[in-house]
């Protein structure tokens, strides 16, 4: 059953940009496995970070660095979670996240799907919504 869907699209030169110009932004957001990829890659990967805590329904318990983007075997890119951020996932019922990820023309896009199975959802009334900033 889907729970949550969210979507997210980065402007990746203007993402380039606030990197360059505030640099600890890059382990603020990324993990250590993430923080060698390229600009263009970063900006994907936020994107999905974004379009993860959309589909969560808001930010409560996620941290940004125990959210990794990996790829399996095929190229498929997956979450890789950890910390408290894989415990509020847990607690919220969700289990299965999908990604997918594309970047052209300048900018960088995500989407995520999130699922839990029929009796393991959590009421809607329990999870925070969304805060303006957050959207």
């Amino acid at each position: 059953m889907i729970v949550g869907i969210g979507v997210d699209l980065v402007d990746v030169p203007r993402f380039e940009e606030h990197v360059r110009r505030t640099p600890r932004l890059v382990p603020r957001l990324f993990s250590v496995g993430e923080r060698t990829l390229k600009p263009r890659s970063l900006a994907a990967r936020y994107a999905a970070k974004e379009a993860l805590i959309k589909a969560l329904g808001g930010s409560d318990g996620v941290h940004w660095t125990d959210i990794e983007v990996t790829s399996e075997a095929s190229g498929r890119p997956v979450f890789s979670l950890s910390g408290e951020t894989a415990a509020t996932v847990a607690r919220r019922g969700i289990t299965a996240l999908h990604l997918s990820m594309s970047h052209d023309a300048g900018l960088a896009t995500a989407y995520v799907v999130a699922e839990s199975l029929p009796g393991t959802e959590v009421p809607a009334s329990a999870i925070p919504p969304l805060r303006e900033d957050d959207a």
